[in-house]
């Protein structure tokens, strides 16, 4: 039977307590959310940091606690999937330092520069890409190869014949960004028609796009991705109670599709961590 992934983004870099009170900020609060979604059937968490006022940061030692906290559960074995990418601001070395000294299981590696939000640039140089992906071989970390639009697919096949990304390459298809391929199951298909054979995959869609493109990555038979990063609303109006909520709707989606939901051991076998 097919294993699905369930990989839970409860943060993000942008939403705040006033576009939903229940959205987790702090080290405690995300250890929390965390564990409620692996005992939900979430195998991997995609971790922001959020500063003391609530903003985006790629703060190390915010990194180190929350990740303290969450195995602080002593029978919480989900996967860390560390963002590189939570401060538009951070300098090249601040997005990299918290995975050479925490060598997370997997971290985002976003392949290429876009408009973020139409106004202001997500910038991820061909310097900085060199770098991060060496980074990751050293720190036995698996990239999570993001991507927002479909030039970005091919920017992870020059990395890869050069050797700063190493097969079987993993993606996470974004779609529904502002600025990047519009949350469709048209893209999706087309995404996925790029990616070198041997490549995992998962999806997610922004918003409105989420349970789209939710719907069309287990048909197809990708890995799923849920969260307030991506969507705080759990239906129209109404806004998620908790990321276990968004959790807990996906395993039951993968369930009725006839697959079962994969635990962290077997996400690390499905992924070649």
């Amino acid at each position: 039977m097919t294993k699905t992934i369930i990989t839970v983004a409860p943060t993000g870099a942008w939403p705040k307590k006033k576009d939903n009170p229940n959205i987790p900020l702090t080290p405690q609060e995300i250890a929390n959310d965390v564990y409620e979604c692996w005992k939900a059937g979430a195998s991997i968490c995609h971790l922001h940091m959020r500063d003391d006022e609530g903003n985006g940061t790629m703060d190390v030692n915010k990194f180190r606690e929350t990740a303290r906290l969450i195995r602080s559960h002593t029978d919480c074995d989900i996967l860390f999937n560390f963002t590189t990418s939570g401060d538009l601001n951070a300098s090249d070395e601040t997005r990299q330092i918290h995975v050479k000294e925490l060598t997370p299981q997997l971290a985002s590696y976003d392949c290429g520069s876009m408009n973020w939000q139409h106004n202001s640039v997500f910038l991820n140089t061909p310097l900085f890409l060199e770098k991060l992906g060496l980074t990751m071989q050293e720190a036995g970390t698996k990239p999570e190869i993001e991507i927002f639009d479909a030039g970005m697919v091919y920017n992870s096949l020059y990395y890869l014949k050069k050797g700063v990304l190493k097969a079987p390459l993993h993606y996470q298809f974004v779609l529904g960004a502002a600025g990047g391929i519009a949350a469709t199951v048209e893209n999706l298909v087309f995404l996925k028609s790029l990616i070198p054979q041997g490549s995992t995959w998962s999806a997610f869609g922004v918003g409105r796009g989420h349970i789209p493109i939710l719907l069309a990555a287990i048909a197809m038979g990708g890995h799923v991705r849920v969260g307030m990063e991506d969507n705080v609303f759990f239906g129209k109006g109404q806004l998620a109670e908790s990321n276990a909520q968004f959790v807990k709707r996906a395993a039951d989606f993968i369930r009725l599709a006839g697959n079962e939901v994969a635990s962290p051991q077997e996400a690390k076998e499905i992924l070649s961590i």
